[in-house]
């Protein structure tokens, strides 16, 4: 989740849904870190309000956290979060551990724990760092490691007029934009999907 822009001042970001609602993680000094706003987090979690419920989810370019924990906070089962950077995993795991909550956080490169893992998710959030152009290889990525379940929900954020190269089976369900930020999210048609 760490974007060319300027770094974002350190301070505090707020949950704003379910269990943990009005909760706060630590968001540092890093450069280039772009937290998923309050009202990006709020929009797609209205979205996500019939399905994140026991929901096994997987937050990719975790960050923060704030959208694995926003997740957990609205009734998901599990969310396995994968960062890339040691402080970052770190600091996810301080906060993780403070508002109690039960996460595996794996410090590894998005691709490299998507040959490795044997998981199956419902809903994934895809959020990579905007200079480093993944969309497309991390999706094609998602499709051939069998990690998605049939039906899978995913949710991608991308600059804002891009147009990242998706699999034709991810059929877009509902986006909008927040400043020069696109957000997206998508079904999954497999073979009997109900979209």
């Amino acid at each position: 989740m760490v974007s060319p822009h300027p770094p974002s001042p350190p301070g505090k970001l707020r949950i704003i849904g379910g269990s943990l609602r009005g909760s706060r993680i630590a968001v540092p000094d890093f450069p280039g870190l772009r937290p998923t706003p309050d009202r990006v987090r709020e929009t797609l979690f209205n979205w996500l309000a019939p399905v994140i419920e026991g929901a096994k989810c997987l937050d990719l370019f975790a960050g923060t956290g704030a959208l694995g924990i926003e997740a957990l906070s609205r009734g998901a089962a599990q969310v396995d979060f994968v960062e890339a950077d040691v402080r970052l995993a770190q600091l996810l795991r301080e906060n993780l551990a403070r508002l109690k909550q039960q996460a595996a956080v794996h410090c590894a490169a998005a691709e490299g724990f998507l040959d490795r893992t044997s998981s199956r998710y419902d809903l994934v959030f895809l959020d990579p760092p905007f200079a480093a152009g993944l969309w497309g290889d991390v999706a094609r990525s998602l499709e051939t490691c069998g990690c998605l379940q049939e039906s899978a929900w995913i949710y991608l954020e991308s600059p804002a007029g891009a147009a990242p190269d998706l699999p034709q089976n991810w059929l877009p369900h509902r986006e909008g934009r927040a400043g020069d930020v696109r957000f997206a999210l998508y079904r999954r048609a497999g073979p009997s999907a109900k979209l």
